[in-house]
């Protein structure tokens, strides 16, 4: 990261790992929507750019090349799921914390399909710190990127009455379909919030799931939402601006809320074991997620495609090492 909104491709020295330290060959990152926010935006960083190189890749798979950590061995091929404040998973070489890798299981599918570990492992987590009983509910999921298709997934298989999704993309809309959601809405024609007041008969959305992190769609949160229900705030802010709430709604509606962040800290990494698990038993195709993959000397042309979905169709963007 260059400069705000510029990501470049360059040489740079192999780092040197420190004591519990790995250091990974890097097979494939992706592109996370909270990765967009920081390079654009500056969204959370403490520093103004450049950064380290790598920064802020946080989704990776890779080989371990070199270990300063007992229980991981050279040779072994992981999952990389390091904290976005210190990523460096867009880099060949990346060191980061042994805790922060999960070897990757025996499995017929393709490697790319292991690396949704990761984005499928933050939705489990959120679900899991910040659990909500949607059997015969009718729940909201704003933004049908990878993480709002997997809140998608795991809350219509979760018992939810209706799912009801919104996002700009007619791509990202098809897969939502197949994911379960029960009605889908065209952001970009359709207006959200009426849609859902007359889907729920004036009365709101039990449960609603912001997953863009956008201040816009942040605010709306509380008006699809009815008296008394739940809202979760999973993605990450576009801006380090303060997103002025109107409070008077939100009290008088008697509304819940959470946020949620961490997942890489669970110990045992237990939500992206579980997400590892289900993605190697087949429980959930992550195919349709896959949808375009440059090499890393095109970063700066991946990002332009993440930043763009709705010109070329883009759903997961990655970066391949080969």
């Amino acid at each position: 990261m260059v400069d705000y909104g510029r990501m470049e491709c360059d040489e740079a020295p192999i780092p040197t790992i420190g004591a519990g330290e790995v250091l990974v060959r890097s097979e494939m990152a992706s592109i996370c929507g909270s990765d967009l926010h920081i390079v654009d935006a500056g969204a959370g960083l403490p520093v103004a750019p450049p950064m380290p190189h790598g920064f802020p890749g946080h989704e990776g798979i890779g080989e371990v090349v070199e270990s300063n950590d007992p229980e991981i061995t050279v040779g072994s091929q992981v999952l990389c799921f390091p904290n976005t404040a210190v990523g460096e998973c867009f880099a060949e070489y990346q060191k980061l914390g042994g805790r922060y890798c999960l070897a990757l299981p025996q499995s017929e599918l393709p490697r790319p399909h292991l690396l949704m570990a990761q984005q499928l492992g933050t939705v489990i987590y959120a679900r899991r710190t910040h659990h909500r009983d949607v059997a015969g509910e009718t729940v909201v999921v704003l933004g049908q990127g990878s993480a709002g298709l997997f809140f998608t997934y795991l809350l219509s298989r979760a018992g939810a009455e209706r799912v009801i999704v919104a996002d700009l993309c007619d791509h990202r809309l098809a897969v939502a379909r197949a994911y379960g959601a029960d009605v889908t809405i065209d952001a970009s024609s359709e207006d959200v919030r009426a849609a859902v007041l007359d889907l729920t008969g004036g009365r709101g959305a039990d449960y609603v799931i912001e997953a863009v992190g956008r201040s816009d769609t942040f605010l709306l949160t509380t008006d699809l939402v009815r008296l008394g229900g739940e809202l979760l705030w999973f993605g990450l802010p576009d801006s380090n601006q303060p997103i002025s709430i109107d409070f008077s709604v939100f009290f008088r509606k008697k509304l819940r809320a959470a946020s949620t962040y961490g997942a890489q800290d669970e110990p045992d990494a237990r939500s992206f074991r579980m997400a590892m698990a289900m993605i190697a038993r087949g429980q959930i195709d992550v195919s349709p997620l896959l949808s375009h993959v440059h090499p890393v000397e095109q970063i700066g042309e991946a990002f332009s495609h993440a930043r763009a979905p709705l010109d070329c169709g883009a759903l997961k963007v990655s970066v391949s090492f080969d």
